[in-house]
């Protein structure tokens, strides 16, 4: 049945995508047309509870209230200045993202990628202007397994070969260690070196949890040898994994956050560099900038995020709901599901490949009235809205256990 309001089928529509869009993705064949909280609908009116948030840029639900009123507010007044002049809500998103960070500025962008090439390039001035790195060698450290976007300095530092090959010459600079090896970390570490670049919990890779201390031992290594520490909490952030940050689940501090996705609230891109004076502070006028970064309307609704964060309510039903998800994900493990990681409402589910790959197992989902995404051939990733409900949840999962003796 086609909907009357959209004239066009599902099948007309991803033809007409297809046709016309370059084919850097290769989506899941439904086409959504409206959304509420958790929950989609596609043009033929059928509804899909979304266990994929848009990769963590949903983290609130589809059209909160509350992002969307302060939006509309914000159309009606002014919506791009851009950083040639100031504009009035710039500096209050600014003063309570710092403020929820715990740091003392904001570098605004729009997109991750963004936030990361920002991050990089504030790590080499500090290495050349503060710690006295000779020009030109300043190096950063970065993970096997990492996703930190898909510019082309980013791949030139990425071990996945879909991302990277094809696409050289890279930039110099960056060196790989494993993921979750302290000790290999710590030993690459040297003169030369400006920062240590990590995501908290690789989510790319299939939501890949550190072994416990070990972001400890990277603060401590990173501060013996005053070298930055930069945490990429672009998917991880802003109350995933049932913490403001998930660099707080180990009680540690990097020198420089990294955020995006959830900062728009799923309306906008709106990304950030955070950091203190020291650090943010070598940046000077002209050496960087965005004619979209810092904007009105995106600073009106990052605003509005900070507010549903600075309460912590957010936080605590994603750790109490995410116990829940682990409860129910474990009951599937020996049964169609070979291991589970669980972070707060964010889990990487890896399917037994008896039953299928992960692309089978989220088509079939799919059918099912479920969203989520495969990565890496076998695995599937499930982050859904923070506002979800616990019988939502039970029933993924039944639809899950389904779909893994389908």
């Amino acid at each position: 049945m086609t909907d009357p309001r959209f004239p066009d089928s599902s099948s007309a529509a991803i033809t007409g995508e297809e046709a016309h869009v370059a084919h850097n993705y290769h989506p899941l064949p439904v086409v959504v047309a409206e959304g509420d909280g958790s929950w989609v609908t596609d043009v033929e009116g059928k509804r899909y509870l979304d266990l994929l948030s848009a990769y963590s840029a949903l983290n609130f639900g589809h059209r909160h209230p509350t992002l969307v009123a302060a939006v509309t507010e914000q159309l009606g007044r002014i919506t791009l200045t851009s950083r040639a002049f100031h504009n009035d809500r710039l500096g209050a998103f600014a003063e309570a993202l710092a403020e929820l960070a715990g740091k003392d500025m904001v570098l605004p962008m729009n997109t991750g990628a963004e936030a990361v090439e920002t991050g990089i390039k504030v790590a080499r001035a500090w290495a050349y202007r503060v710690k006295g790195v000779a020009e030109g060698r300043a190096k950063i450290i970065v993970a096997s397994g990492n996703f930190h976007g898909r510019t082309t300095t980013i791949v030139g530092f990425s071990d996945d070969p879909q991302a990277r090959d094809g696409f050289g010459p890279f930039a110099p600079g960056f060196e790989i260690v494993p993921y979750g090896d302290a000790a290999a970390l710590a030993a690459a570490i040297d003169d030369d070196t400006a920062a240590v670049l990590l995501e908290p919990i690789q989510g790319e890779a299939g939501v890949v949890i550190p072994p416990e201390g070990y972001l400890r031992a990277v603060r401590d290594a990173c501060t013996a040898a005053n070298v930055l520490f930069i945490a990429d909490e672009i998917q991880s952030g802003l109350g995933r994994v049932g913490t403001t940050f998930a660099c707080e689940r180990e009680g540690v501090v990097p020198d420089l956050y990294l955020l995006g996705k959830a900062l728009g609230g799923g309306i906008l891109p709106v990304s950030a560099v955070v950091g203190d004076r020291e650090v943010l502070g070598v940046i000077h006028p002209g050496e960087h900038g965005s004619t979209f970064g810092g904007n009105p309307l995106a600073a009106a609704v990052g605003l509005a995020v900070v507010d549903l964060l600075a309460t912590g309510d957010l936080q605590r039903r994603a750790l109490a709901l995410g116990d829940h998800l682990r409860s129910r994900l474990e009951t599937l493990v020996g049964a169609g599901v070979t291991a589970i990681r669980v972070a707060g409402l964010w889990a990487g589910v890896d399917i037994d490949p008896a039953r299928g790959t992960g692309r089978e197992v989220a088509e079939k989902l799919l059918a099912q009235g479920v969203l989520v995404k495969d990565t890496h051939g076998q695995t599937i990733r499930m982050a859904p809205p923070l506002v979800i409900r616990a019988t939502e949840i039970d029933w993924a999962v039944a639809q899950l256990r389904l779909a893994l003796t389908d």
